[in-house]
């Protein structure tokens, strides 16, 4: 028997007849390569085994299934090694909050690692821009632009003052990668500082606080979040949302002439996404508010009180809203825009790229500009969960959204990154902060651990790669 390869990329073997080994005749390959059949044949006819069939029909990124597998024994171990704390729906309702700020930047960051490039700066840039919202929402518009405090536009103009302030950093760094050809390293690590000491210089090393009602609704807890109900209308339009794009992704392979995915495969696909998102908004409804609050909102309300306590579900955070709709944008963009497609072109082959027209210089400085709007969310999401912007804001937060990012499968080599694998990197590294916090470590033990986890991740990458090729 000697091997080929079939137009679907999947290695058959040729001349064997038997019933349920995935091979084919040879004499159904040869027809299939002249007419063209076999690309409606999807690769996973060919397999072996159950779980290989599996995998390739579903078409699911092994690193991915490894990543889900590694942030599976991470909660188990903390949970065993916690006393039975982390699995808690309080401590990953909190874990999902925690993880909010550094998963929006992470999705910015892989924009950015693809181009080949790096931003040391985004934790300066959080907290310059906190600052910067804090002193709008505290002195300069209820006091000098006299709206008062509680005015409905104090928190609407503060958020926009801060996007600009995120997006004209970000122009400013990446035009001087692009057009001054100053490398990007070196540029964010003066960014790195420079941002850092003009926090410390808008506020004199005060802190600002406290926020506005309605932004501190940005930052979760029990009025930032969107109750039971809402949280399963959410969830409802999650799962509509899986089955739409599973018939449109279906719809346009049809169009295409690509192959079809087994219609179990598909069925098998919409059930696993629906199960996590209804399992997701049971765990945010399983946590309920804190007793005092609850009696002083029923109290407020006229509610009465039953004998075992009110309970009342947080429901999903507003923030994790905000990073996952953050999520689906950028994952669009990437995927979906020609822009997406010049960032990864540029991380592919730079001198290609530009031969063939893009315009990479303008290109960067866009790829910066949207850094820094993301690193202006982030300090939205952070200051409005601290209800205070303080000098300390976004400290090494740089160091937890590169890691999220490769341990996501970004490739420091560029070319190679997806928004989903950054954004259960960033939940593995909250995952370990949050874990290491319930065992008692030490802040520099757990940074110690997180370096370490950094480099194993770059290693892994590596042999993957070297093993893949």
């Amino acid at each position: 028997m000697v091997p080929r390869r079939s137009c679907c990329g999947t290695v058959i073997q040729v001349g064997t007849t038997r019933q349920g080994s995935g091979a084919l005749p040879s004499g159904r390959i040869d027809l299939a390569e002249q007419t063209g059949i076999a690309a409606s044949v999807h690769p996973s006819a060919y397999a072996r085994n159950p779980l290989q069939r599996f995998l390739v029909a579903t078409e699911l990124d092994t690193r991915l299934l490894g990543m889900v597998g590694a942030l599976a024994i991470i909660w188990i171990g903390f949970h065993i090694f916690s006393g039975g704390l982390f699995l808690t729906p309080r401590n990953l309702w909190n874990l999902s909050v925690q993880t909010s700020s550094v998963a929006v930047m992470v999705t910015g960051m892989v924009l950015v690692i693809v181009t080949r490039n790096i931003d040391l700066s985004v934790g300066s840039i959080l907290g310059l821009v906190a600052m910067v919202m804090g002193v709008m929402q505290t002195d300069i518009l209820p006091n000098q632009l006299g709206l008062g405090l509680g005015h409905p536009m104090i928190w609407v103009l503060s958020l926009a003052v801060g996007l600009l302030t995120g997006v004209a950093i970000g122009a400013l760094q990446g035009s001087i990668i692009a057009y001054l050809r100053v490398p990007a390293f070196i540029v964010t690590l003066g960014g790195y500082l420079v941002w850092r000491g003009a926090a410390w210089w808008v506020t004199m090393g005060r802190t600002v606080a406290p926020m506005d009602p309605t932004f501190q609704l940005m930052g979760g807890g029990p009025t930032g979040s969107v109750g039971a109900l809402w949280s399963w209308v959410v969830g409802l339009i999650a799962c509509a949302a899986i089955l739409v794009m599973l018939y449109v992704g279906r719809r346009q392979r049809l169009r295409f002439n690509f192959p079809l995915r087994p219609l179990w495969a598909e069925a098998a696909l919409a059930l696993i996404g629906c199960v996590l998102v209804i399992g997701a908004v049971w765990v945010a409804n399983a946590y309920p508010w804190p007793v005092r609050i609850a009696a002083n909102y029923a109290e407020a309300n006229g509610l009465p009180v039953p004998e075992g306590g009110l309970f009342i579900a947080h429901g999903i955070a507003i923030p994790v809203l905000i990073a996952l709709g953050v999520g689906v944008v950028m994952t669009f963009i990437s995927t979906r825009t020609r822009f997406g497609r010049y960032v990864f072109a540029m991380g592919g082959n730079p001198e290609a790229a530009e031969l063939a027209g893009i315009n990479t210089r303008w290109v960067t400085v866009k790829i910066f500009m949207l850094m820094g709007a993301l690193c202006a969310i982030a300090a939205a999401i952070s200051s409005a969960r601290l209800n205070a912007a303080t000098n300390a804001m976004g400290t090494l937060d740089e160091l937890y959204v590169i890691a999220a990012a490769v341990i996501g499968g970004t490739s420091l080599a560029g070319g190679v990154g997806t928004i989903a694998g950054a954004l259960l990197g960033a939940l593995v590294m909250q995952s370990l902060q949050s874990g290491m916090v319930l065992m008692g470590l030490d802040s520099p033990l757990q940074s110690i651990v997180v370096g370490i986890v950094l480099v194993f991740a770059v290693w892994l990458d590596t042999l993957y790669r070297r093993n893949k090729h």
